[in-house]
């Protein structure tokens, strides 16, 4: 698959800690934006989605940090969608400042009803995958 996405993130204050580092659990803030506007790209909303009932959660992560963001830096979150089955979806991200990674994550979404049941990915978003 070869569906990919850069978003440019500037980091505030209120993204950082006591050190002007960037806050860990901010990077998965970061991702989630960066998944939605992927999809957006391609026009899936997943606000309309979720209006249709389906709802997309974070089943699996395996984030790896290499460097620290700083306050004040611009970085880039890259994704990419790796792979699509019957219900899951999964996506690679990385986040750069220039060409340095700061950060790496896998990650994998299933597709569930507002009941929290798996269910089948909508058709639109399987094509996606086809379409790659």
């Amino acid at each position: 698959m070869n569906l990919t996405h850069t978003i440019k993130i500037k980091i505030y204050y209120e993204d950082t800690d006591a050190g002007g580092v960037v806050y860990y659990a901010n990077y998965l803030r970061y991702m989630e934006r960066a998944r939605t506007e992927l999809l957006l790209e391609h026009g899936i909303d997943v606000a309309d989605y979720h209006r249709k009932g389906y709802l997309f959660a974070v089943v699996d992560v395996d984030i790896h940090y290499k460097r620290a963001a700083r306050l004040g830096d611009v970085i880039d979150i890259v994704t990419a969608i790796e792979k699509m089955a019957n219900v899951t979806i999964s996506i690679h991200h990385r986040v750069l400042r220039g060409t340095e990674l700061l950060a790496e994550a896998n990650v994998r979404l299933a597709c569930i009803d507002l009941h929290g049941k798996p269910q089948k990915l909508p058709e639109s978003i399987r094509k996606l995958g086809q379409n790659t």
